[in-house]
């Protein structure tokens, strides 16, 4: 969230405004910016909140179990319902406790009016599901879901149907972009899951694809959940997006 936060507000600087979109694909983390950003949350507070002190450690940790269950279900046949399964199984706070986090970062629960596309993953059977305003679903419900990282964040379950993070089937879905004239895409990993790159390529549209440069690796941390980095983080993006202005603004100027 840092990361593309700085990103934002940085490129805005720089004058590409991401924000006048006509199309936002929210996956994850991207699914609670989005909601923000175009709730009407300005990026300049975005950002700010970003460098206030977290109020204490880490509460949770892409670890080692993660990482390698997270790369397996890569290679296995419908490995994202494997891994959904796995989520399900998995011990973690409370969901309640969880959409209370997602309802405070949010703020609000009401759709935005630019099209809002959120990504999550049925935990059963690997579907990929698209949240949007016509789905009969509370923002922070789809957010929740899409922010279900599997084996670290509880299941969200909406009408009877558990589902875990977007990222699972890809970690940006830039294919759902389809029918778009042009593509930016943020994408704070880059993931072993239908690449945001080549899903890029596949709409045949102008696109620009970025993701942190290695100074913005290093000042993410190694744990992407520990709210110690976001700080480091987003200013890292904010520095970046000065390089990046001229390659993005290139595409956003077709807009």
């Amino acid at each position: 969230m840092a990361w593309e936060i700085g990103m934002l507000l940085g490129l805005a600087e720089h004058g590409v405004h991401l924000a006048d979109t006509d199309l936002l694909v929210g996956t994850s983390a991207g699914s609670v910016v989005g909601a923000q950003l175009l709730g009407g949350v300005p990026l300049k507070d975005l950002y700010e909140a970003q460098l206030t002190r977290p109020a204490g450690p880490a509460q949770a940790a892409m670890g080692t179990s993660f990482v390698l269950r997270y790369a397996l279900s890569a290679f296995l046949p419908n490995g994202t319902a494997w891994l959904g399964r796995q989520a399900l199984r998995a011990k973690t706070v409370p969901p309640e406790e969880r959409r209370r986090v997602i309802a405070e970062r949010i703020g609000r629960d009401e759709w935005p009016e630019t099209p809002l596309l959120i990504t999550a993953v049925e935990a059963e059977t690997g579907r990929l599901k698209v949240f949007d305003s016509t789905s009969g679903v509370s923002l922070i419900d789809a957010v929740a879901a899409s922010c279900a990282v599997p084996l670290v964040w509880p299941p969200h379950t909406i009408d009877g149907v558990a589902y875990v993070d977007g990222g699972t089937r890809s970690v940006a879905n830039a294919d759902l972009a389809r029918g778009c004239e042009l593509l930016v895409v943020l994408a704070p990993v880059t993931g072993i899951n239908r690449r945001p790159g080549m899903q890029a390529e596949s709409l045949h549209v102008p696109y620009a694809v970025v993701a942190p440069n290695d100074l913005a690796l290093t000042r993410m941390g190694r744990n992407p959940l520990d709210p110690a980095f976001r700080a480091s983080a987003a200013e890292a993006g904010r520095q970046q997006a000065e390089r990046e202005a001229e390659k993005i603004g290139g595409v956003w100027s077709r807009k």
